[in-house]
């Protein structure tokens, strides 16, 4: 028996509740792990609550994200007593994911814990970091250097936003952070940004074409915000949109690809290839201050915290990555 978050289907809408579970009960994989540490991202806070409908299989053990210990593999690429880490694939949404102490996965999905990264430190960065080392790894790839210009990054407080300043601060760029937690500049400051923009200066409606400013932006937030970075963005920049905390509408038009040649990337984390994967993690063990962790990932909780921390994430109340150890 193990300990799991659980989420069960009801006429009345879902219930949410820590509770004992057989290893009998585990789904379909081919690696068993026991989980140290798991964490709450903003996917993970709409299946807690159920205000959006992320779970598509019940009842389901939330979490999209694990660090931990292989138990046991019949996989050729695992054996046990492997340190492992998961993002992403459906875990947490189709199949029972990281907030329990046990998983099974399939082998494909996990890749090897980066060396100097211990399982909390892995899950203090989650999907949010990994998804912003991925942004990073495009913009560099599309040609985006320190020498053409300011990076803006949106949705700066959470936790892709933070974890993308500290990267791109370490790789040279000059950051500015767009964020509406103005008690949050120090913090901002701290991580590596040098310039923070009021939020409201990005969320409403604008012009199809403004002031070129950005070499280059880390787009979490969607909506008008990424219309309007992409708006002021810099003749051959390039956009990096990975999330949708203001909407997933996009009002904008063309004119900023057609006029300045900017470019507008895609960054899918769910199911990228290995390859993309282990080089974002290769990013993260090497340019990521692992001292910046306590700050950016300083809050931990125990699964008996998860609910109340899933009503505060998706309300703006937190800042940064939860940590959940989920053996306490």
């Amino acid at each position: 028996m193990f300990s799991a978050l659980l989420i069960s289907k009801t006429d009345e809408g879902q219930t949410v509740e820590v509770t004992q579970l057989d290893e009998a009960q585990l789904p379909e994989g081919d690696v068993v792990v026991a989980v140290e540490y798991s964490t709450l991202n903003y996917k993970d806070g709409l299946a807690i609550t159920g205000k959006s409908p992320v779970v598509r299989k019940w009842p389901m053990v939330p979490g999209i994200d694990l660090a931990g210990t292989v138990l046991e593999s019949s996989h050729a690429d695992w054996k046990a007593g492997d340190k492992v880490v998961l993002n992403g694939f459906g875990v947490g949404e189709t199949h029972w994911g990281g907030l329990g102490q046990k998983a099974k996965l399939k082998g494909d999905w996990l890749i090897a814990l980066p060396a100097g990264i211990t399982a909390r430190q892995a899950m203090a960065i989650g999907t949010a970091g990994y998804t912003a080392a991925l942004c990073v790894d495009a913009l560099v790839k599309a040609g985006v250097t320190p020498d053409k210009g300011e990076v803006l990054v949106t949705g700066a407080t959470g936790g892709v936003g933070s974890v993308a300043i500290a990267l791109l601060a370490k790789a040279g760029f000059t950051v500015a952070a767009s964020s509406g937690k103005a008690s949050e500049a120090d913090y901002l400051k701290q991580l590596g940004a040098t310039t923070i923009i009021d939020r409201n200066e990005l969320s409403a409606p604008g012009k199809p074409m403004q002031k070129e400013r950005w070499a280059g932006v880390v787009d979490s937030v969607g909506s008008n915000t990424l219309a309007n970075a992409c708006a002021q963005t810099r003749y051959g920049g390039v956009v990096a949109a990975c999330g949708l905390a203001q909407g997933m509408d996009f009002p904008s038009s063309v004119a900023p690809f057609i006029l300045r040649g900017v470019s507008l990337l895609g960054i899918e984390s769910v199911m990228a290839p290995k390859a993309p994967r282990l080089a974002a993690w290769a990013r993260l063990a090497k340019d990521l201050d692992m001292g910046l962790l306590d700050v950016i990932g300083g809050t931990e909780i125990g699964l008996s915290g998860a609910v109340a921390a899933a009503t505060d994430l998706i309300d703006g109340k937190v800042r940064g990555r939860i940590v959940v150890d989920v053996n306490t």
